[in-house]
């Protein structure tokens, strides 16, 4: 019985990689023809692959499900999620890896229409409500409602239900730093923090708003984040991984402190490379010039680091001075605070890096000019004697003390002259060069 199980499982695997394929296959083909039908033939096939992929997969078991996505490659992967039913999806939320559910929830955040999620705790898993109207906000009961570049009315309708005012999110960078953190006289906690959006051309920090009221974390900023999508699906996966709106708060806190780690290895990466290219022995002005671009932006990037993480060291701080955590609460943020202690340390030898391979560049620059100066100046020295004997042949006593030689013979002779001492004064000078290096050889 096991054996024919696992053969009818394997067996609608192949046959959902067929379908696949043979999808692939027949819009490569229909596009490459130019006929009159071809939209027609195309929606037809597609159509009909799709009807019999849709059956099997809503078909298939859940673990099955899973197996095929970790054999697909993301843009397969997110096709098959397109085409799985609502409550296929959340059960395979609840068993996939990490790496799955990250690609999956970027999927989902590019096929989104709201700018208003609201999340609630059942059975210690957090689940996301499907927020269509101002109606279903009022029914339910959530810990955390995340908005993303919401609209004036998405946040009038959001602050008339739950009795607060919600910020701009485009006005969040005019505040003054002594009013990022302050507890208002209903209850309401007011945090403004920076987190880091680090990107492969170009890196930012993207101020966040966040206000705690009556046990739920409101969040709003103008665009999405990874750290915000990584802790939807952790929370999504882990039993128990947070309880209330303080514990989403700061678990995403805690991720901030984790994602600038992880930018700071990258830094320290990416410096070692430019750090092999600054200690060979020679360097071009134009290899440096690079070198020093690569090296300023990240010099860039650990200062907003380190900005980054101050600012969460400040939101921290704030809650627990204000005593507003439990003990277990309070016990986490310490150990968010230690985290910032040892990133600290790092930051500041990344500077001291970062500062050493600048000088270590602009020190090769000035070496390359120097060489350029020092063939001037070695020609500039040849040419001085010629410059004073080509004068003197410019005189009319030259021609009184060549009277009677034929001009030819005596110009001839002159130019030679010229010649031999240019020659002379160039083997000194490299002779006096070479005597200087082996001394310092020997020193």
């Amino acid at each position: 019985m096991p054996t024919n199980t696992y053969s009818t499982a394997n067996d609608r695997r192949n046959t959902i990689l067929e379908l696949m394929e043979k999808q692939k296959l027949v819009s490569d083909l229909v596009h490459k023809q130019n006929t009159p039908r071809q939209d027609l033939i195309e929606l037809l096939v597609h159509k009909e692959n799709l009807v019999r992929l849709e059956q099997l997969l809503n078909q298939t078991q859940i673990s099955e499900i899973i197996t095929i996505l970790e054999m697909l490659t993301p843009e397969d992967q997110i096709f098959i999620w397109k085409h799985l039913k609502n409550d296929v999806k959340e059960a395979v939320l609840l068993e996939a890896p990490l790496p799955v559910l990250e690609l999956l929830d970027k999927a989902e955040h590019k096929l989104e229409k709201y700018h208003v999620k609201a999340f609630h705790l059942i059975e210690g898993r957090l689940r996301e409500i499907t927020i269509n109207s101002r109606q279903e906000l009022t029914e339910i009961k959530p810990i955390w409602i995340d908005m993303v570049a919401p609209s004036f009315e998405d946040r009038l309708w959001v602050s008339d239900i739950y009795g607060i005012e919600l910020p701009d999110p485009d006005k969040l960078n005019d505040l003054e730093a002594s009013a990022k953190f302050y507890l208002e006289e209903n209850g309401e906690i007011h945090l403004h923090s920076d987190f880091l959006l680090d990107k492969e051309d170009v890196s930012n920090n993207v101020p966040v708003a966040f206000i705690l009221y009556q046990q739920i974390l409101f969040s709003i900023r103008k665009v999405e984040l990874p750290i915000f999508r990584l802790q939807r699906l952790r929370a999504l996966s882990e039993a128990n991984y947070v309880f209330d709106a303080k514990d989403m708060l700061l678990d995403l806190y805690a991720a901030a402190i984790e994602y600038s780690a992880d930018a700071l290895e990258d830094v320290y990466r990416r410096l070692e490379i430019s750090g092999n290219s600054v200690l060979r022995k020679q360097v071009s002005d134009e290899e440096a010039a690079e070198i020093l671009a690569d090296i300023a932006y990240e010099e860039d990037l650990n200062g907003k680091i380190r900005r980054n993480v101050l600012d969460t060291r400040r939101a921290i701080s704030f809650l627990m001075r204000g005593k507003l955590l439990n003990k277990l609460q309070y016990e986490d943020a310490q150990q968010i605070l230690r985290d910032i202690e040892s990133i600290d340390g790092h930051t500041a030898f990344l500077f001291e890096k970062i500062n050493f391979l600048m000088d270590a560049t602009v020190g090769f620059i000035n070496i390359n000019q120097n060489k350029v100066v020092k063939r001037l100046t070695r020609i500039s020295v040849v040419f001085l004697p010629l410059n004073v004997l080509a004068g003197i042949g410019g005189m009319s006593e030259f021609s009184m003390m060549t009277e009677g030689v034929p001009w030819i013979v005596s110009y001839s002779l002159f130019t030679l002259g010229l010649a031999i001492i240019g020659w002379l004064t160039f083997v000194i000078i490299q002779f006096l060069e070479n005597h200087e290096a082996r001394q310092l050889v020997k020193k």
